[in-house]
């Protein structure tokens, strides 16, 4: 049956007492946490503030890595720190990709048939926008990806998950942008950006078949698949489709926040927004609809990210191939969901344990990768050693 799933993956409580009168997600984002995230879950670090590490609270036991743009030290103010790739400094954005390249690399040398696992990275971000303690605020606000596998026997066993799930509105009829502007959101996305290496998808090739996930966003296939990720060029267009989405985004909202507004400051493509957005009758007309909703609905208007929020994700189809998608964030969902994968975390230390032996193996041999090709160098703790 096609639909999306939800997995139960067990994990070992964290013994992390969070300051009292502090919040959980407040305290996450402190220099104090991030020391503990190292010591604890750290593999790999690097004179470039960037930081691979074992997700304690992870989405799947199989394989489950981020890394992430450590800036606790150096932006103490959780609020100005970089959340998107466009923020990272060149010499660091280097570094990252040629990181994400070896990881992405790695998992499907690892996990080589689709039909056995599905493989996913990428980064779920949203703008510094929201005070700390509102619903659905990252737990760490910083720039940081996710490296996943999930067996594929494990998803079809799965319950099937509601599809009311509010993690699972981003896409398809439930999202804002597909439901009432899908044609002119495509149309800007072809007009702007000057692709090469990713070509446009259709529904059928980025459409997982036991999910039917993602649904109905913009999604291109990776020509040349994993040896496409060495080329520079490749990342260059991965971060033209998120600076496409960008302008969208806050080209649409900054028009229903002011009618008539003008062009957002700092716009990557102004020609394009002038001719494909401002002077679009579809795209004025759902902002008016959005306005006009906001000013009689307060809970509906406390609800909008009038800032970009998102999520981009390069995964595996079900022919092997590589897709990049990318979609607006909805309140609290994680990035598996993207793909129809709702994630039930359970604290259940033993359980836990009888899969961490082969994960950390994993993990560490993947760490061997990137410190061959000068990409950090190792980081010990309880559960492993530094080389």
């Amino acid at each position: 049956m096609q639909a999306p799933r939800q997995i139960v993956t067990p994990f070992r409580p964290i013994p992390l007492d969070v300051p009292e009168g502090m919040k959980p997600n407040e305290f996450f984002n402190s220099t104090e946490n991030l020391n503990d995230l190292i010591h604890n879950n750290g593999l790999l670090i690097n004179l470039e503030n960037l930081v691979m590490y074992r997700k304690a609270l992870g989405h799947s036991n199989e394989f489950d890595a981020s890394i992430i743009y450590n800036t606790s030290q150096t932006i103490l103010n959780p609020l100005g720190r970089p959340v998107r790739r466009t923020q990272v400094p060149a010499v660091v954005k280097n570094v990252w990709n040629r990181m994400n390249q070896i990881v992405i690399e790695y998992m499907l040398e690892k996990y080589p048939d689709p039909g056995e696992h599905l493989v996913l990275a990428g980064e779920a971000s949203l703008d510094a926008t929201w005070s700390l303690t509102s619903p659905g605020v990252p737990s760490i606000r910083m720039l940081h990806n996710h490296f996943i596998v999930f067996p594929q026997n494990t998803l079809e066993k799965a319950e099937i998950a509601d599809d009311n799930n509010p993690n699972l509105t981003d896409g398809g009829q439930h999202s804002l942008f597909q439901a009432y502007l899908r044609d002119v959101y495509r149309n800007f996305f072809d007009h702007a950006l000057d692709l090469q290496i990713l070509k446009p998808a259709d529904s059928s090739a980025s459409c997982l078949k036991l999910t039917g996930y993602p649904q109905g966003l913009p999604s291109w296939e990776i020509q040349g698949g994993v040896e496409a990720l060495k080329k520079p060029r490749f990342w260059k267009e991965y971060d033209l489709i998120l600076k496409g989405f960008l302008d969208f985004y806050r080209t649409f909202f900054t028009q229903v926040s002011t009618r008539n507004a003008p062009m957002p400051k700092q716009a990557y493509f102004p020609e394009h927004i002038e001719a494909d957005l401002l002077f679009n009758n579809d795209f004025l007309k759902t902002a008016k609809k959005v306005r006009d909703h906001c000013i009689t609905d307060a809970k509906y208007a406390n609800s909008i990210r009038w800032q970009p929020a998102f999520k981009q994700l390069i995964y595996r189809n079900d022919e092997g191939k590589l897709i990049v998608t990318i979609s607006q964030n909805s309140v609290g969902n994680a990035i598996t969901e993207l793909l129809g994968v709702v994630v039930n975390r359970k604290p259940d230390a033993e359980a836990y344990e009888k899969s961490e032996p082969a994960l950390i193996e994993k993990l560490l041999e993947v760490r061997g990768r990137l410190i061959e090709a000068d990409l950090g160098e190792g980081i010990g703790t309880d559960y492993w050693g530094k080389d």
